[in-house]
């Protein structure tokens, strides 16, 4: 991994902020240019030992030795040894339970939620590094499915449910999760016919800062990004580029690195679809989105940025993983296993997983 593009770039993002000197390093270190496809051909995650073959869609990466991860089949897993031995925490008589995301806030402490129609959709949360579990939320109403979950600090989140009555639903907590409340509706903009979420990497709701929150779509005529910078009470929709207009093409997960930078990806999640204009960048807080300039190749489910940079980030989907190295203008694609979901730490290291048990990391052990 050390001569591989995503420990380089790792490496220069903890170097420093971005400037002119970054991007010749970047260079230099084979991120740009014809240098950079000797060392993509050598680029690759280190795999982890699982001991499942759960589909893990939910990660939260909490430094370069814990990370969680959620899946099919009920299933928790935990590491805090960097991933070289992996525990199985999933809450007791969870197996019919498809886990679809896992917000945590350290070794100890984190919230999974459940995705499905009416009851399926769950939210529990444990206190000792998933010993055991508590469930705080349960839907009771047939019409709602949760998809995602996000937290601005260890006490305020919130989760999102496809529209209900037209509407995005959104649940608020502000006690680490313990309690969940509906908020009002009032707020919301109106869904777009056959307008959903996508619970397909715990990045269709994602948080920067203390109150800024988005929500990704996709399955109606246009795929959008919703903004809210109050935490979840009032709500701005915005079209992006990315193709939409079925059920399987959107918007399927973000990430903003400050309230005013992000990226999205999506596209088309069937095997022979193509996905074009598959990644989007705004730099005014999702007020507007332009196309990437070489986008990824393919459908990606997940994005994260790298840590402490400006310029850096991953895309990771069913057929690879790409990198950016310009803030998600271009993307070139730097591996070609299977992930779902990506997530980086503020100590140098990056986490991704997904199908047939496999969760891999990059960066410093």
């Amino acid at each position: 991994m050390s001569v591989g593009l995503i420990g380089a770039a790792l490496a220069l993002s903890l170097a420093g902020p971005a400037n002119a000197r970054e991007t010749e390093r970047a260079g230099e270190a084979g991120l740009t240019g014809e240098a950079g496809e000797t060392l993509a051909a050598s680029a690759g995650w280190q795999l982890t030992p699982t001991g499942t073959d759960a589909r893990f869609r939910g990660l939260a990466a909490v430094d370069r030795r814990t990370a969680w991860a959620a899946g099919s089949k009920g299933t928790v897993l935990r590491t805090t040894d960097g991933g070289r031995s992996w525990r199985n925490v999933s809450p007791p008589g969870a197996g019919e339970l498809e886990f679809r995301d896992v917000e945590a806030f350290d070794a100890r402490r984190a919230v999974v939620l459940a995705i499905g129609e009416g009851e399926a959709s769950r939210l529990l949360r444990t206190e000792d590094g998933g010993a055991t579990w508590t469930e705080s939320f349960r839907n009771t109403d047939a019409r709602a499915f949760y998809d995602c979950v996000t937290f601005f600090d260890r006490r305020h989140g919130l989760a999102m449910s496809d529209p209900v009555d037209g509407k995005y639903r959104i649940l608020s907590t502000s006690d680490g999760g313990r309690s969940w409340r509906v908020l009002p509706s009032a707020g919301m903009p109106d869904a777009l016919p056959g307008e959903a979420g996508f619970a397909a990497s715990g990045q269709c709701l994602v948080s920067s800062g203390p109150r800024d929150v988005w929500l990704a779509t996709g399955g109606g005529a246009t795929a959008r990004v919703l903004h809210s910078g109050d935490r979840g009470l009032t709500w701005t929709a915005t079209a992006t580029p990315i193709p939409a207009g079925d059920p399987a093409r959107g918007v399927f997960g973000l990430a903003f690195r400050d309230r005013t930078h992000g990226i999205a990806v999506g596209g088309d999640y069937r095997k022979d679809q193509p996905s074009p204009q598959a990644g989007a960048v705004t730099t005014d807080g999702g007020r507007t989105w332009r196309t990437s300039d070489t986008p990824p190749p393919a459908y990606r489910s997940g994005v994260a940025w790298l840590p402490h940079s400006r310029t850096a980030a991953l895309a990771v989907g069913p057929t690879g993983t790409d990198l950016t190295t310009d803030a998600g203008r271009t993307w070139r694609t730097i591996d070609t296993g299977s992930y779902d979901t990506v997530d980086c730490t503020d100590d140098g290291s990056c986490w991704a997983s997904g199908e047939k048990g496999r969760i891999a990391r990059a960066g410093r052990h």
